[in-house]
């Protein structure tokens, strides 16, 4: 029986790798600023990517539960592959409108499925306790993947700033066959059809019956919102001291092979430090680096501070992604994983603009401290009630 499932694992890499093997990651913002957006724009972009996740990540979750994990990410693989097309194949603001919209559809398929099908194939192979161990490797796996395709999307930059699109689209398109080969794991099913009303039930259970699993929601949410607004930022801050696409292709690539080690490490680190240590560290760490990086106005410090966000940045995803697991039942986690999902897409999808208005109005800077005290004042706010969930674990 373990063999039997096990095939799930590397299939599961392989979808990772071709979710973040992100040729335009590190360079999209400069190619907004080169097709001709102003910084708002850009960021208008990204927020409307994060809005069409927060419409169907909920109900993709859900369509996993019910369905089956295998399903939602087959679509979620053909809808990734298409959202890059787009890219590859316009030339406007409207046309990366329905590219990011199309993305982030297809985002919200993969999201929370592929964890939960982790979780159930190690679970009916009676190894459950192990998920920590292989969500780290199959998120260094991404790091490492993110890491290799910043270099090698800068070096493609250099040339030309479209040539990542081309490529980025039959990267995407590995996926589909992974997805198409998965083997759905058993799992207790949730009876009955797929019913809006159903879906609600579990909200209201993730974020209102259920106090424990409400404040790991929120609080990880938090914390995800601003790891994803520092990929989004930085690459902006590193142009704006000089630096060519290449420099900040190779940044990328440096940044998500320090986090991809120290996910590795990550499950080890927080059995040394003890929860509640771990937890206080990663996010004064976390929130600390957008004030700390709009304070100087150095490109050694600002690369240092990065260095330091993206390790706390290894250790808390994996281990608040653990944490939620851990107290939520099988028949509903992708759903759950993705009422995570969906609450950090939409913070996001109000501090992006924010930003970007910011950015345009006053400086990178002083949008990275204004942003980053945002965060520091939400975590702070929220993290006593986290951490009265972790005394009864």
């Amino acid at each position: 029986m373990e063999q039997h499932y096990s095939r799930n694992i590397i299939r599961l890499y392989i979808i990772k790798t071709a979710k973040w093997f992100m040729l335009t990651m590190p360079i999209i913002m400069l190619f907004y600023k080169d097709m001709g957006l102003s910084h708002e724009q850009s960021f208008q972009l990204k927020a409307i990517y994060s809005i069409s996740v927060v419409i169907f990540e909920v109900p993709s979750g859900y369509l996993a539960d019910i369905l089956g994990r295998r399903i939602t990410l087959i679509l979620g693989a053909i809808l990734g592959t298409l959202g890059f097309l787009f890219y590859s194949i316009g030339g406007g603001f409207w046309m990366f409108l329905a590219a990011e919209m199309t993305l982030g559809i297809g985002q919200s398929f993969v999201s929370g499925a592929d964890s939960a099908m982790l979780f159930d194939s190690l679970k009916s192979d009676g190894r459950s306790h192990q998920y920590l161990k292989y969500e780290g490797i199959n998120y260094s796996i991404g790091n490492y993947s993110e890491a290799l395709a910043g270099l090698a999307g800068g070096a493609l930059a250099e040339i030309s700033l479209h040539l990542p699109f081309y490529f980025q689209t039959g990267i995407a398109f590995l996926a589909v066959p992974a997805a198409f080969t998965l083997l759905e794991p058993p799992s207790k099913q949730k009876p009955g059809r797929p019913g809006f009303r159903d879906i609600l039930k579990v909200v209201h259970y993730a974020l209102v019956k259920n106090i424990r699993l409400r404040w790991n929601l929120i609080y990880s949410s938090i914390i995800g919102t601003s790891t994803l607004t520092m990929a989004w930022v930085y690459q902006l801050r590193l142009d704006e001291f000089g630096f060519k696409e290449i420099f900040i292709g190779g940044t990328a690539t440096a940044l998500n092979i320090l986090v991809g080690t120290v996910t590795l490490f990550s499950s080890r680190l927080e059995r040394k430090m003890g929860k509640k240590i771990t937890v206080m560290t990663t996010s004064l760490l976390i929130t600390g680096g957008f004030v700390a990086g709009g304070l100087t106005h150095q490109a050694f410090f600002f690369l240092l501070l990065l260095g330091i966000f993206y390790m706390a940045r290894g250790v808390a995803t994996p281990v608040l992604k653990d944490y939620i697991n851990q107290i939520t039942p099988s028949e509903i986690r992708a759903t759950v994983l993705s009422v995570r999902n969906l609450l950090i897409r939409a913070l996001f999808a109000v501090i992006a603009p924010l930003f970007g208005w910011l950015s345009d109005k006053l400086s990178l800077a002083q949008a990275l401290l204004i942003v980053g005290l945002v965060f520091m004042a939400l975590a702070l706010s929220t993290v006593s009630l986290f951490l009265n969930t972790l005394k009864n674990y």
